[in-house]
């Protein structure tokens, strides 16, 4: 059975705004502590992401030796 007290609250919220714009739409707290969450943990990984880089050690192998004269064709 559907949880029947959001509908109740939003039956006794609407009439207390009078003018309601249906066409405008906003985030209002809940989104804002949302977006805020999802920065700080974008923030937390980048910083642990540039960690675990700085113990990156990578060298590239170098190239094997060419001859000092390339073969004549002919």
């Amino acid at each position: 059975m559907p949880d029947m007290s959001a509908s109740l609250a939003l039956t006794h919220l609407i009439p207390l705004a009078k003018e309601v714009d249906r066409n405008k739409v906003t985030p209002g707290v809940l989104g804002f502590i949302v977006f805020a969450v999802m920065a700080l943990a974008v923030w937390g990984l980048m910083k642990s992401m540039n960690k675990h880089m700085q113990k990156v050690d990578f060298k590239e192998p170098e190239a094997p030796e060419r001859e000092a004269k390339p073969a004549e064709k002919g």
